[in-house]
Formats: structure tokens, sequence, C-alpha cells
């Protein structure tokens, strides 16, 4: 799962040196060119470290061309076929885990305001929309506590 907010096509852009020796990730979001720091755990910390290659190195190198990275369509169709391996009959996609990153921090009581930052989202119904929270949800949540 997509555990920064980011889409396949900011990630894509990731070079070693991006990630090896950093606490931070500081990714330019093509969308907005925004840049959002985001903390590394210490897992992916110990990931980096272990990288092949130099700092100007692609992460997710494409094998077509001389350090260009993987295609969305790649990433895709990497994914699909990881799903597809693991028996998982589902539509599935590089989105597909943006959006359930969103939900399952909605599901552990995350605020939605601080969901709406990590995606960058303009107002709380946009992200309520894009993670698959309805109206209808919102009103049995409020009737699961009525007295």
């Amino acid at each position: 799962m997509c555990r920064w907010g980011y889409v396949i096509s900011d990630l894509l852009t990731l070079k070693n040196g991006d990630l090896r020796g950093q606490t931070h990730l500081k990714l330019r979001e093509g969308k907005t060119g925004k840049i959002r720091p985001i903390k590394l755990s210490k897992t992916v910390q110990l990931a980096a470290a272990k990288l092949v290659g130099p700092d100007d190195a692609y992460i997710f190198r494409s094998r077509k061309g001389v350090n260009k990275p993987i295609s969305r369509v790649q990433a895709y169709n990497i994914l699909k076929a990881a799903a597809d391996r693991a028996g998982l009959d589902i539509a599935i996609g590089t989105h597909t885990l943006r959006k359930t990153f969103g939900y399952q921090l909605h599901a552990k009581g995350i605020d939605i305001t601080r969901i709406m930052k990590i995606f960058g989202h303009s107002s709380e119904a946009q992200t309520l929309r894009y993670i698959g929270i309805t109206a209808e949800e919102i009103e049995a949540a409020y009737e699961a506590i009525e007295v």
C-alpha cells in the first residue's frame, strides 16, 4: 500500500538518493508542484540503505532505457500480475492503493482533515468522496451512537 498518499507518477520519479540516508522524503508533486516532506519509517530507511546503484539511479528502473523509470502502465501491469499470482479476483490498480490507504487511515480514526492534507485535497468533502465514505455511512455512524 502506498503509505505516503502520493500518486504513482510521483513515486516513479524516486531516485536512490531521494531515500538513501534520508529521514524524510521530499518529493515534488507533479500535479501541484508542492513539496510535502514525509517522515520515512525505520523499515523504509533500512531498505533504502540496501538500494543498489548511484544516487541518481531510479528506484523503479526500466529495462528499456538508460536510467529511465518504468511507466505508469508498467507499474499497473506489475501490480495486476502480483494480484493475479496471489489469487485475488478484484479490480486493482495503482490508484486503488492510494484510495485504500486513505480509507484505512479513516477506519483507524485519523481525522479527515489530516487525511485531506496528506492527499493535498482542498476540502474534507472531496477527501470523503475520494476514499469512498458516503453520506449514508456517516449518517449510520451517528445513528450507531444515538441514545
